[in-house]
């Protein structure tokens, strides 16, 4: 069976909160969250605002998502349950919202634990995102270019 997408709405808060409190590696509290100003409020703005956060389901269950900051062309949430991992769901996530980003953006990034061992980072780097180094004592910051024009761009 094959993962499909959909468009996060206002109602999936509570449904995203629980994918991105499932994962075992780069886990946040809600507490944590929160104190990072990560609220059901303000994804409830950014969501209302724009087409930002996609769901992947598989088997008619939520089993990820991702959410970008489309103004600053950053890919801000990618997670998957841990029991469906290995699945593409990651992968197709990935795509659709590098495919949004590259519509407005020539280079996105996001930001990631800097632990090697944390699997994400090999993730990334499978998927052409180059690593331009530390953030701060934890995260690093890796990039993305566009390598072709943006579909109907009539380049």
């Amino acid at each position: 069976m094959t993962p499909t997408l959909r468009l996060a709405l206002p109602e999936d808060i509570e449904l995203l909160f629980d994918i991105r409190t499932s994962v075992k590696q780069n886990h946040l509290s809600r507490e944590q969250m929160h104190d990072l100003g990560i609220t059901a409020t303000t994804l409830t703005e950014a969501i209302r605002e724009a087409p930002c956060a996609w769901i992947a389901e598989y088997r008619q269950e939520a089993v990820g998502f991702a959410m970008i900051d489309l103004d600053e062309g950053e890919l801000f949430a990618l997670f998957v349950r841990p029991q469906h991992e290995g699945k593409g769901i990651g992968r197709l996530l990935l795509e659709q919202a590098e495919r949004v980003l590259f519509q407005r953006h020539e280079v996105i990034h996001l930001t990631t634990d800097g632990d090697q061992a944390i699997r994400a980072n090999g993730f990334y780097q499978r998927a052409g995102w180059v690593s331009r180094g530390a953030v701060d004592e934890r995260d690093v910051r890796y990039e993305k270019r566009r390598t072709a024009p943006p579909a109907g761009s009539g380049q």
